[in-house]
């Protein structure tokens, strides 16, 4: 297995985000790679797919500080698409808003015409989860990776949002969860 530890595109989308995520960019960004480099072990990717899902990576989760909310898949799904119009790639447009949308689903993205979002959906439940739903991924491969991109307290943060949106909704404080 060879992680793949610099992505210039993902260093230049995530860049321009460093100062609204702030303190959480190191974390928000190990976690980006992780997730990247799980897609890479599920899907040996072409230049064009590794692009996408690099694209759907930076974007995936970043309406949590564009807007300031748990519910953060239709902000980050927009900021996906502006940054498609603003880089001539609109074309791809749909499938990466649906793997955005998709990617905390719990059951498989059975839709076989954008077999990216199912590889990304797999690849951020393996972060998430920090290993322990790994989709049969060798654990020693899933630990390595977790290892050269430390949490630096991302999962924490999560969890703090959580209890947050919990007690202002707590009918509803996953919003982003999908069957």
């Amino acid at each position: 297995m060879k992680i793949v530890e610099e992505i210039p595109l993902l260093e230049k989308i995530l860049g321009d985000w460093k100062d609204i995520i702030g303190s959480q960019y190191e974390p928000y960004k190990n976690h980006v790679y992780r997730v990247i480099n799980f897609c890479l072990m599920f899907h040996e990717c072409s230049q064009e797919e590794l692009e996408k899902i690099t694209i759907a990576g930076s974007f995936h989760d970043l309406g949590i500080w564009s807007n300031n909310t748990v519910d953060y898949l239709p902000p980050s799904i927009e900021l996906a698409k502006k940054y498609l119009e603003e880089s001539d790639r609109t074309q791809w447009s749909t499938e990466i808003a649906l793997m955005i949308d998709e990617h905390h689903k719990i059951t498989e993205y059975a839709d076989k015409k954008y077999p990216l979002v199912e590889v990304f959906r797999k690849a951020d439940w393996v972060d998430v989860t920090m290993g322990l739903r790994a989709f049969d991924l060798p654990k020693n491969d899933v630990q390595e990776i977790i290892d050269k991109f430390p949490n630096l307290g991302f999962h924490a943060n999560l969890m703090e949002l959580t209890k947050a949106e919990f007690i202002r909704h707590p009918f509803n404080f996953l919003p982003m969860m999908k069957w």
